[in-house]
């Protein structure tokens, strides 16, 4: 069974909910064009200045999606 890897893109700034919440669409847009296994996104906020995106790969799509998208970090998802 593969692993599931989160990818985060982190927003900061007054504007950070609404750009997490739009980057997230995008997420959505680029899961149906790759036809990637998984369908799993969401954002985050953490507080007035910092929010976050996020999208799960299994570890065999990790490379590619992080190459092409360029998140600023990652973690093991539950």
């Amino acid at each position: 069974m593969s692993r599931k890897i989160k990818l985060i893109w982190d927003f900061r700034g007054p504007a950070s909910a609404k750009t997490a919440e739009h980057h997230e669409i995008h997420l959505k847009e680029y899961i149906i064009a790759e036809k990637l296994p998984l369908n799993i996104t969401g954002f985050e906020i953490f507080g007035e200045m910092h929010a976050i995106a996020y999208m799960v790969v299994t570890d065999e799509n990790m490379i590619a999606v992080r190459d092409a998208l360029k998140p600023h970090r990652g973690e093991l998802a539950d």
